[in-house]
């Protein structure tokens, strides 16, 4: 027995409808995040507390590990006073780091140890290739808690280093005694 006819014309029209909407999902899904594209992420205030200064950026917060792994990627600028802060519930291994995969921006990066100051920092290139096993890792080379991307020279420009105190709204380091009243 066959089924009416207005029935299978529905029925082929919802399988169309179920095939474009797919289709249309992997196209979104493949589709490079412009850089005109707000992000969603958690914006913060941050300070880096150097000998001589305090130097304050808003930073997005990278919590999870979808938008740690998705990071910086695909976009074409950073703001001067800006930048991403990537937090672990769990100590990362000096073996752990960062690599440029579809990052277009020179960084600079700082690996931030449990007591909130710079334990490790490095400059990152962008890595033109479209296989990401030819991107370089930057190791952290130390055990670390958080880290901070920013663009690349800013730690230099600013005389920022190893030791210098990090403070972000929620973090319990040794540094929040520094945090402005």
């Amino acid at each position: 027995m066959n089924p009416p006819a207005d029935l299978t014309l529905g029925t082929r029209r919802s399988q169309a409808a179920v095939l474009a909407l797919l289709g249309g999902l992997l196209l979104v899904w493949q589709w490079p995040a412009g850089a005109g594209e707000p992000s969603t992420l958690e914006r913060a205030p941050l300070e880096i507390v150097t000998e001589d200064e305090r130097h304050r950026l808003e930073v997005e917060l990278a919590r999870s590990s979808a938008e740690r792994q998705k990071g910086l990627m695909d976009r074409d600028h950073l703001a001067a006073e800006a930048g991403m802060l990537f937090l672990y519930t769990e100590p990362q291994p000096p073996q752990g780091g960062f690599w440029m995969y579809r990052t277009r921006i020179p960084l600079d990066i700082a690996f931030i140890d449990a007591e909130g100051r710079i334990a490790a920092k490095a400059t990152m290139q962008p890595c033109p290739s479209q296989n990401p096993y030819d991107c370089p890792v930057t190791l952290a080379g130390v055990t670390y808690h958080a880290a901070l991307e920013v663009n690349a020279g800013y730690f230099e420009a600013h005389d920022i280093g190893v030791g210098d105190c990090v403070i972000w709204p929620g973090s319990a380091s040794e540094c929040a005694h520094l945090r402005d009243p």
